[in-house]
């Protein structure tokens, strides 16, 4: 458990906590010897288990995760194992218990108490073949101060470790662990200088006899104490199991347990604090002559949980001296009238201030608010408020509470721990409202919502939330705990939905291929995707958390969860068709502004020597300060906020959420296209929404290109969803791509703050040809290479982004945000973002393409129509330029000198190769520091003329189809090669897999630019896992590829699913990996998996088990 801060404890408390008790009960004080201690420990070891446990799902106080802890069996005829609360959790678990002779069996939690940190978890018996043990007494009388004692667990991550201590004190207030976490109370602590740590929550702490005094709960690392829980609750609850298990006939009858409570917390003052609270001296004489004379002060009410049966009757400082007549001064005697008294009356006396007050209360049963269902939604979990976070953020229990927010919630700006109070106007009281409403609801609506935080608890905050457009995540399900199994049972939140959303419809034409693979991919810009369930958690990259639940469970017991007798099966689960629905506007009249041709193939922003003159007539009241170029471009512009599932961050992006300025390239009654930096849209698997500086007015778009080089996007909306007076104050931008800009050029910096206001002002050129030097990232993400930008002598800093325009508001570049890592010393790295101006050449080339169509290019639907897509022909090399004085230096001639001089006598370098792509065509031709000299003849300065290159060499493919005829400077060598070049689309990664808990895909560009890819094959790559996933559970994680699966080969993702579709659901299979540094490596692992697909032709988007 975690490390409980330092308490002040009073100065009469801390010195009767060193008397030394008489020995009771067959206590044994002072020395014992060596030979009683080593036969209670050859009893005691054997019954002492490693437990490995696995939270599925965030649940009330706790996180999915994977830990170790310990337990020891009680009763080994009925299979019954005592260990802590916080090990068992409120929420799903998957464990195993681990005998000192390794062998390993499955747990299941039987029971986990709502207050106190102890809980039960039950085993088969049988299924211990090949040891023999014995099970642990409990025999909470025998603990008394200065007993000598043994804590026996899994200490600091060790199997079997002894600590020795004696027990220094019996009445240690409850150690406080967390604010927002589980907390005991209500109870006394023992402590003791044993110094346990990590591991050893749930060791029994024994006596000389081999008998259980406490129970190990906590430690302070600090001062190498550790609290001990007793043991008398703990021994009433297991004979409740012990009587539930002898009265059921097969397997566990779940026990009924009785917990009272009046929602409110004690603390123990010592006679000296209870008089300053006003505690008469009479009633402290009658108290003591009541109480053993043992006893050293009195029950305070430190808090009072609002809403609760004692709220507004008891107040804090309240000092307790009866209870039903009779004088209670200790937890324990109160705890044992509470649980006789549930849904009784209870007469309560107190002090207040030195008057008596009397109170009759109602017991409330303790499991009436200790939630035991959940509801999963996009990823969060939402829940009743327990009883227990009721008393740290003091709510009244049972408000809708936010144990996760998951990716709808979170995308809103959600937090965890958040209280739901209203949605779509509708006020939440409980969780079976705010399902009501969602019900109500449709895919992609934005409605408000309203919660509230612990720690700015009187003010509530409004945010849009907006219902999964392409159902990332499965449909809303209600998990429901089962006592009897330890398992959770899950049914559809909302059972109208549930028949559609897994309906299949799969084209009749579809090859057999196709229906275990991935064909093309489909987008719409603002088509809503009926069925894309992606059931994966908050995902963590290369060992760094990301808060999450586990991938839910379909057709099978999956992380504690067991499956829905309503969910559909593995044959049910196949190809849904994609609904395309476009959002309309009240006013659906056609467009204003007709298409047209300009120079980027867009409609053009009309400029006359006229406009000049009203160019201080800003839209939206700017001022006359205000340029003419920021006048016609703001009318361009859009900001752009992005949102990646955390089920589908592919191709190592590092963040779920993005914004930047985007450029209007063209605009028409059918089509609309923005194009965008990649640092803002990085993979085609978001949800984008964009907001119009022309008009006030947010719509969705969709990612239809992604280029493989540059470092830029292009996303397209409909035109329709602005209706017509957005449409008609909308403009697309006239894109200049030459003639090239110059050094010392004047152009006009145009942007959007966060507020939509277009901010401009006059820049220089001072580097139109700056070659960019990117590293990788030590979690390899997309880069910049091979590109030439654009610098100025001033600009608005690294995080603003938008356009370079000259006078007339003509663009000329993007100015565009690129991603990097800076490491400060020893330190770990940062991500850093920069700016720099991108030329419009390339982004003119793509949105003629898209616009006018392509021949052979893919095909993608795009706002119910199929469009051609551009392919590009790359040199899939990484390239850098290398001064003419350094190349002469390596033993270039004079004469190459000098051509390439000629050729660029203003940069006077040569390209060398850092280095081919792995698995790329030229891998193997071009070696790393060849000079790049001429191709076909033409000589080559810079990374223009390889693009323009390529480009030619696709324009006539004949007999060479595509490959380059390349003049190299090798060694000192001159050399001519033929290099085969690749052709890339812009859809970027099209396919995943999830596979117990791990995002797996093809190895993305940024993995091939390192050059390295396994021989055994390597086409299935992990590039996330999942917190409380089997994955994290047996440490498959991410930067490896798996080569190897029960010993057959791996090659390609459909080679990977067919293998593992082999598997049954909850079996263990073995995995040889082969991690990025290249390390191989064999993995035991749990099966579950889940697998999204995109079909580009068919329009379909697919899950399949």
């Amino acid at each position: 458990m975690a490390t409980a801060s330092a308490e002040a404890l009073p100065l009469s408390k801390a010195v009767l906590s060193m008397e030394i008790d008489t020995p009771e009960n067959g206590a044994v004080l002072g020395n014992v010897a060596p030979e009683d201690w080593r036969n209670a420990l050859n009893k005691v070891v054997p019954a002492v288990v490693v437990l490995r446990t696995t939270a599925t799902r965030a649940f009330d106080t706790d996180s999915a995760g994977s830990s170790y802890a310990t337990g020891f069996i009680v009763d080994k005829r009925r299979g019954i194992i005592l260990t802590n609360r916080h090990v068992v959790r409120p929420g799903p678990i998957v464990a195993e218990a681990m005998f000192l002779n390794r062998e390993e069996i499955p747990v299941y939690p039987i029971y986990r108490d709502p207050v106190h940190d102890f809980g039960f978890l039950q085993f088969d018996p049988g299924a211990v073949q090949f040891m023999e043990y014995e099970e642990i007494a409990l025999a909470p009388e025998s603990a008394t101060v200065g007993l000598e004692i043994r804590v026996v667990g899994n200490d600091s991550g060790e199997k079997v470790s002894i600590l020795a201590g004696t027990l220094a004190r019996l009445d240690r207030d409850a150690p406080h662990y967390k604010k927002d976490g589980y907390n005991d109370f209500n109870t006394f602590y023992m402590q003791a200088a044993s110094g346990t740590k990590g591991g050893s929550s749930g060791s029994p702490v024994i006596d000389c006899k081999g008998r259980a005094v406490a129970l190990n709960a906590g430690s302070k690392s600090a001062s190498a104490s550790a609290f001990f829980l007793p043991l008398e609750r703990v021994v009433r609850a297991l004979r409740y199991l012990q009587a539930a298990k002898d009265g059921s006939e097969v397997g566990w009858q779940p026990a009924s347990i009785p917990r009272g409570t009046l929602q409110m917390t004690f603390v123990h003052k010592g006679f000296d604090e209870t008089r300053r609270l006003g505690l008469r001296r009479d009633t402290e004489q009658t108290v003591r002559e009541s109480s053993p004379a043992s006893e050293t002060g009195m029950l305070v009410v430190d808090s009072v949980v609002p809403g609760g049966p004692a709220h507004s009757h008891l107040e804090p400082g309240d000092v307790l001296v009866r209870v039903n007549g009779e004088v209670v001064t200790q937890f324990l005697k109160l705890e044992i009238l509470l649980d006789d008294s549930v849904g009784k009356d209870f007469e309560l006396e107190v002090e207040r201030g030195g008057s008596t007050v009397k109170v009759v209360l109602q017991v409330q049963d303790l499991h009436s608010i200790t939630p035991s269902y959940f509801l999963e939604i996009s990823g969060g979990v939402i829940h009743s408020l327990s009883y227990q976070q009721a008393r740290n953020f003091r709510f009244t229990c049972g408000l809708v509470y936010v144990s996760e927010p998951g990716y709808m919630l979170s995308r809103a700006g959600v937090p965890k721990h958040a209280i739901i109070k209203k949605m779509a106007g509708e006020e939440i009281l409980k969780l079976e409202d705010f399902i009501a409403v969602y019900g109500k609801l449709a895919r992609g609506a934005r409605v408000p919502l309203e919660f509230l935080t612990y720690a700015d608890r009187h003010r509530s905050k409004s945010v849009l939330v907006t219902v999964d457009r392409h159902e990332w995540y499965a449909p809303p399900l209600i998990y429901t705990r089962n006592d009897a199994t330890g398992l959770w049972h899950s049914n559809p939140a909302l059972p109208s939905l549930s028949s559609s959303l897994c309906s299949t419809k799969v084209p009749h034409d579809a090859p057999q291929d196709d229906k275990v693979g991935a064909a093309e991919r489909t987008s719409s810009a603002v088509g809503e995707a009926d069925a894309v369930n992606i059931d994966s958690p908050q995902t963590s990259l290369a060992g760094r958390e990301s808060r999450g639940a586990s991938p839910s469970p379909h057709g099978g017991e999956v992380g504690g969860v067991a499956p829905s007798d309503t969910q559909t099966t593995e044959a049910e689960i196949g190809r849904v068709e994609l609904k395309r629905r476009r959002v309309q506007d009240d006013d659906t009249s056609v467009l204003e502004n007709p298409p047209g041709r300009f120079e980027g193939g867009t409609v053009p922003v009309r400029v006359t020597g006229e406009s000049n003159e009203g160019s201080e007539e800003r839209v939206g009241g700017h001022g006359a300060s205000a340029s003419f170029a920021e006048h016609v471009i703001e009318q361009t512009l859009v900001m752009i906020e992005v949102h990646i599932p955390p089920s589908a961050m592919l191709d190592g992006v590092h963040s779920q959420h993005f914004f930047g300025t985007g450029l209007i390239v063209h605009h028409s009654q059918d089509l609309g296209l923005v194009v965008v930096d990649k640092n803002t849209v990085a993979i085609s698997v978001s949800d984008i929404m964009l907001s119009f500086a022309a008009y006030p007015m947010e719509i969705p778009a969709e990612v239809v290109f992604l280029h493989p080089v540059h470092n830029f996007a292009i996303v397209a909306y409909d035109p329709t969803a602005l209706g017509a007076a957005g449409a008609a104050a909308v403009k697309a931008a006239v894109l200049r791509p030459e003639p090239s800009l110059r050094r010392g050029d004047p152009v006009y910096l145009v942007g959007l703050s966060r507020s939509l206001q277009a901010t401009s002002r006059k820049s220089v050129v001072t580097n139109p040809g700056a070659s960019l030097n990117v590293g990788a990232a030590d979690c390899p993400r997309y880069r910049a290479m091979n590109m030439e930008v654009i610098e100025l002598d001033t600009d608005f800093g690294h995080t603003f982004s938008g356009v370079l325009a000259d006078e007339l508001g003509r663009v000329q570049a993007l100015w565009a945000s690129f991603s990097t890592q800076v490491k400060y010393g020893d330190s770990s790295p940062e991500d850093h973002q920069f700016v720099r101006g991108i030329p419009v050449y390339p982004i003119h080339e793509v949105v003629e393409k898209i616009v006018n169509g392509c021949e052979g290019g893919s095909p993608l639907h795009i706002n119910g129509v199929m469009r051609s897509m551009p392919l590009i022909r790359i040199l899939e090399v990484e390239l850098y330029p290398t001064l003419l004085s350094k190349a002469r230096s390596f033993g270039l001639s004079d004469n190459w000198v000098q051509v390439l001089v000629k050729k660029d006598p203003i940069r006077r370098q040569v390209l060398r190769v850092k280095g081919c792509l792995a698995g790329s065509k030229a891998e193997g031709i071009l070696e790393q520091g060849d000079m790049l000299l001429a191709i076909s003849g033409e000589p080559v300065t810079c990374f223009r003329d390889v693009e323009n290159a390529c480009q030619r060499a696709n324009e006539s493919q004949g007999v060479d189809g595509g490959s380059l005829k390349v003049t190299v400077f090798r060694q000192g060598v001159e050399v001519e090669l033929r290099v085969e070049t690749d052709v890339r689309d812009g859809f970027g990664t099209t396919r995943m897999v999830n596979w117990s808990g791990c995002v797996i895909q093809d190895p993305h560009p940024a993995i091939r630019a390192l050059g390295f890819l396994p021989e055994e094959g390597h086409g299935v790559y992990v590039a996330r896992w999942c917190h409380g996933s089997p994955v994290h559970r047996y440490g498959l994680y991410a930067l490896q590829w798996i080569v190897e699966v029960n010993g057959r080969p791996t090659p390609d993702l459909q080679t990977f699913i067919e293998v593992t579709q082999d598997s049954d659901h909850g079996a263990f299979v073995r995995v040889k990996t082969v991690h990025l540094n290249g390390k191989p490596r064999l993995v035991v692992e749990f099966v579950e998996s889940k697998r999204l697909e995109e079909n580009r032709e068919a329009a379909v988007l697919r899950r399949d088990l």
